[in-house]
């Protein structure tokens, strides 16, 4: 068990990151951690779950991210391998810390591992984004979110079903805290930033697709592109509608590998899809809040799309932010080719649903984050 620092001396916390989604998530918690060293002494653990030398110039560079402490250097794997071979890993890096508080993001394998590493030590567990639910336990996501909900001391919210989903699984309710949503933090602080759309739009292959009118497609969950047959009738909507309004489609590796095998590279070909490599954060924010619209199978983007007023078309059959849905600019439409294509036709025609930026999300959400800690551990030092 970790020794509980002195009420005067920085609170020890280990922050973890290891895939794309939550590079977002770590920088506006970093930025309030790293600016009051006398209260807080942190050190930035990077899994390597997600790891290239690309990634880390267009995300821990352009979000001003400090240089991990400690990189795990994991790498790729199935979800077993992946989180077995990071709790190997991180577990001597607690030893080595004696950390008083573990906190974790989002909802990957490193989010889990980590947590379960420090879960095991009975060291603190803080989980960031906590209590989102898409009540689809298929989705690997899901089984990491519960779990790690599960086994947290504090659990950080993003909107009020945060709470009543946690309540309803049995947490504690002095565990819980709505704070809002550090993802939005991050895009408030980076929106003057942002890459003039226009120049990524210049710096594409296939810019003869593309008008000043255009809207954005992203595609990776296994469950639209595993299979060649929704990945086909997915892809074959799509381009159709293309026709009517070009999409720029930042392509993940994993979903052009899928789209190869699946001989379905003509479907892409004869349509006004414009095709490009994964963006860094900063031009896809600036593509975002200039475009029609947004085509996508993304949780975080669905955020993104409601604080920005852009209209989302998500291509799944669930939510784990149904705040999107009910507050925002969100609408679920499945792999349906009907319903995808109602749902396009409505924005095209009236601009789609014109929503508002759900409560708390305004910026200062790792500000709170970083009140509650300090008080939390601050007052658990003193009755110690």
């Amino acid at each position: 068990m970790t020794t509980m620092t002195k009420s005067n001396e920085p609170i020890k916390i280990l922050c973890i990151v290891g895939a794309r989604p939550n590079f977002m998530k770590i920088a506006p918690l970093m930025r309030v951690f790293r600016a009051v060293p006398d209260v807080f002494d942190t050190r930035l653990v990077h899994t390597g779950q997600h790891y290239d030398e690309a990634m880390k110039d267009a995300f821990f560079r352009q979000l001003q991210i400090p240089e991990p402490d400690i990189d795990l250097g994991v790498g790729s794997g199935t979800h077993t391998v992946q989180t077995a071979e990071i709790m190997r890993r991180f577990e001597p890096v607690v030893d080595d810390y004696s950390p008083e508080a573990v906190l974790v993001v989002g909802d990957v394998n490193s989010t889990i591992a980590c947590a379960l590493v420090a879960a095991k030590k009975n060291i603190a567990v803080v989980h960031v984004e906590a209590g989102l639910r898409s009540g689809d336990r298929r989705m690997p996501e899901e089984v990491n979110r519960v779990l790690t909900d599960q086994i947290s001391d504090l659990l950080f919210t993003t909107e009020p079903d945060g709470k009543a989903n946690l309540l309803r699984e049995g947490v504690a309710e002095e565990k819980i805290h709505f704070v809002g949503n550090v993802m939005i933090d991050t895009l408030f602080a980076n929106r003057e930033r942002a890459v003039d759309p226009g120049q990524t739009l210049a710096e594409l292959t296939d810019i003869d697709a593309l008008t000043e009118d255009f809207g954005i497609l992203t595609l990776h969950r296994p469950s639209n592109v595993d299979d060649p047959i929704v990945l086909q009738r997915l892809l074959e909507t799509i381009a159709e509608l293309s026709r009517r309004l070009p999409l720029v489609f930042p392509i993940h590796p994993r979903t052009r590998t899928r789209i190869d095998e699946a001989g379905l590279t003509p479907v892409l070909a004869d349509s006004r899809i414009a095709l490009t490599e994964p963006l860094g954060y900063l031009q896809l924010l600036g593509l975002m809040t200039r475009a029609r619209l947004l085509m996508t199978d993304s949780g975080g983007l669905q955020e993104e799309s409601t604080a920005l007023g852009v209209p989302c078309i998500t291509l799944r059959e669930n939510t784990e932010r149904p705040i999107t849905v009910d507050n925002g600019t969100n609408t679920i439409v499945g792999t349906d080719p009907v319903r995808i294509n109602a749902c396009f036709d409505d924005v095209m025609a009236t601009g789609g649903k014109a929503g508002q930026v759900p409560e708390l999300w305004d910026g200062r959400a790792a500000e709170r984050i970083g009140e509650a800690l300090k008080q939390h551990f601050r007052e658990a030092a003193q009755a110690a």
